[in-house]
């Protein structure tokens, strides 16, 4: 989505909902109980929060924090556009997944598994060192964000993520604090590159980089 490299996170707005997940974990907790010191915390952290993000370019990303509930490990990856959308369901599988495409799947409404896409126009990285990144973390991802930080160390370039990236990441977390005790209120997301996002162009060239 290019962020922060001819886009940028314009505003945000958040919800909460009731916090009920932690308390019942230590309540009922082998370790815990209801006498435990920490049944007395109040978190004020809801059980789910849900954030909206507007984008300069028209995107919109839709966050959802939810570790306090149990449910399968599942980090709800979701893109949607004018001619389809993929979601996946799993934890590192590519089976796992649902994928449309309206024109090639004739306008039929079903789903399909994402195993054959992926294995026909998955990226030539995770086609060559899926077997290499698969237990690293996360599915495989810390594999090649610890490598590029790597090569772009060893090669003097530039890194894909940078300071502006991070500052504009970490804001997340307390511009929703800041929306959800105002009811969901709009706020606006600060531009830590003062306007340079206009300019900079998008970092890629990494499929050379191992």
């Amino acid at each position: 989505m290019d962020i922060n490299r001819g886009n940028r996170l314009l505003r945000l707005s958040s919800f909460a909902s009731k916090s009920r997940g932690l308390h019942k974990y230590i309540v009922e907790h082998p370790k815990g109980g209801k006498e435990h010191p920490n049944a007395r915390v109040h978190f004020k952290q809801g059980d789910v929060v849900t954030t909206q993000i507007q984008c300069a370019n028209g995107e919109t990303i839709l966050l959802t924090h939810d570790t306090s509930l149990q449910r399968p490990y599942n980090l709800g990856f979701r893109v949607q556009g004018t001619e389809g959308l993929w979601q996946d369901f799993g934890w590192g599988e590519k089976n796992q997944g649902f994928i449309y495409f309206e024109k090639q799947m004739n306008h039929t409404h079903r789903w399909d598994n994402t195993e054959k896409w992926l294995d026909e126009y998955d990226h030539p990285l995770w086609k060559n060192y899926a077997e290499d990144a698969k237990d690293s973390g996360h599915g495989g991802m810390d594999f090649f964000v610890m490598n590029s930080f790597i090569e772009c160390i060893k090669r003097n370039i530039e890194f894909p993520l940078d300071v502006y990236d991070l500052a504009t990441w970490y804001a997340i977390t307390p511009l929703s604090e800041k929306s959800v005790k105002n009811n969901g209120a709009v706020v606006e997301i600060p531009d830590f590159t003062k306007g340079a996002w206009k300019t900079r162009k998008p970092v890629f060239g990494f499929d050379g980089a191992f």
